[in-house]
């Protein structure tokens, strides 16, 4: 079989391809990463929202109590999804782009990616702002390392979201 393989390359003028991913596309952003930590933050403001509005409601009717449990399953949901793609995304940063030389530059790196990997499972297990912050924060960081390993400074930017808290881009020229 091997035979075949060579032959079919030499008459075919078949060349090997080396890429660093399953497909060689070149393109890598960390923008979807930080988007769905934002949404892990934003969707455990809106549960802290919810439970005060709930808890200072002295005597809620059975509608309230059933929005307010319908509305924490919603955000819920949607925040143990988006810690996820957090992680998911970072997965795609770590096997598919950085390589050992991006280690050698950014020894934090492999720790960084496991306190994602941690930080997403928390964000996805409590209903708790700091630890989506802290996955946040986490993603961020890993934005930055990703720009500069790409030549490109950084800067952090108040994000349009109403987290109110920050992205780490590029700085383009």
């Amino acid at each position: 079989m091997k035979n075949v393989i060579e032959n079919a390359k030499k008459i075919f003028e078949i060349k090997t391809a080396h890429a660093h991913c399953d497909i060689p596309c070149g393109i890598y952003d960390p923008h979807y990463m930080q988007v769905a930590a934002h949404t892990v933050v934003r969707m455990d403001m809106l549960i802290d929202e919810a439970t005060a509005k709930m808890k200072s409601n002295s005597n809620p009717s059975a509608e309230d109590r059933r929005d307010f449990v319908h509305k924490i399953a919603r955000y819920t949901h949607t925040k143990e999804e988006h810690a996820e793609i957090v992680k998911k995304e970072a997965r795609i940063l770590w096997g598919d782009y950085f390589k050992p030389e991006h280690l050698q530059k950014f020894p934090e790196l492999h720790d960084l990616v496991w306190k994602i990997m941690k930080g997403g499972s928390k964000g996805r297990q409590e209903a708790d702002i700091h630890a989506g912050t802290d996955l946040l924060d986490a993603a961020n960081k890993l934005a930055d390392i990703f720009w500069k390993s790409k030549g490109f400074e950084t800067k952090k930017v108040k994000a349009p979201y109403p987290t109110e808290k920050e992205l780490v881009v590029p700085v383009l020229k």
